[in-house]
């Protein structure tokens, strides 16, 4: 299963039932699971786990050193959550020491071609960055969240559970889980109704949700006040989620 033009580090541990194509290098101490398919050209450095399962198209940079003027070489490491596919020419940095030492992406998250995930990011599970999406350093991203092509996210910035961001957009401020955030700079446009929909959230859900959004961005209330009101109109899990992240965001909310 392994090309004889490949390069593999002795140090690198390898599972049973792993490809990897022609002219890939893999450096020491990576550890590649069972079940995952790396394709030609493809460079998986030094402290790289993969997880069961994942499928790396050619040319991508896996675990590349973080792009950080404050990274003075340290041991860092980068995470990949089993069944993830990253496409071609895509590119994940390892973590830095001040950020935490790892970047972690997590299960099943798909990242398309030239896509960039940068130093101590983290996303959840069923995560999908398009074409040139490029999340710097710090990022967090929630479970089944969209980014479209060509989005900039700043550093720091957290994307929440369900989030659809638009392509071509500059994402500067948090963006809270389950709505539509677009543009340069973003603003948010509603719910991700298609989605939500898409992921069965039931009617009710979902219009516990719009009222909870229209009394935190179009009522005229004070934030607090507003956080307060929605708390106390809803038992919904799906409403506490969508408060607690605009209550526990440092950047502040786009609104």
């Amino acid at each position: 299963m392994i090309h004889p033009t490949a390069v593999i580090d002795s140090k690198a541990e390898i599972d049973e039932g792993v490809s990897v194509g022609p002219y890939s290098i893999i450096k020491g101490n990576a550890k590649i699971l069972s079940g995952t398919v790396i394709g030609s050209h493809v460079v998986i450095e030094e402290n790289v786990t993969i997880e069961k399962g994942c499928e790396i198209f050619q040319f991508a940079s896996i675990g590349g050193a973080p792009q950080d003027l404050k990274f003075e070489g340290e041991t860092s490491f980068l995470k990949i959550g089993k069944g993830t596919v990253i496409r071609e020419f895509a590119t994940v940095n390892k973590g830095t020491g001040l950020g935490g030492g790892i970047t972690e992406l997590g299960e099943n998250n798909f990242l398309m071609a030239y896509s960039h995930v940068a130093h101590d990011c983290k996303t959840g599970d069923n995560v999908i960055l398009a074409n040139n999406a490029t999340l710097a350093g710090h990022v967090t991203v929630g479970n089944y969240a969209t980014i479209g092509g060509m989005v900039g996210v700043h550093q720091f910035v957290k994307i929440g559970d369900y989030a659809f961001i638009g392509g071509k957009s500059a994402i500067v401020k948090d963006v809270p889980p389950y709505v539509i955030a677009v543009g340069d700079r973003a603003k948010l446009h509603g719910l991700n109704n298609v989605g939500l929909s898409r992921h069965n959230f039931s009617d009710e859900t979902i219009l516990a949700l719009k009222k909870a959004y229209k009394t935190v961005f179009r009522t005229g209330l004070t934030l607090n006040e507003a956080i307060e009101k929605a708390k106390s109109d809803s038992s919904f899990p799906e409403v506490d989620n969508f408060v607690s992240f605009i209550e526990s965001s440092g950047r502040g909310i786009t609104r």
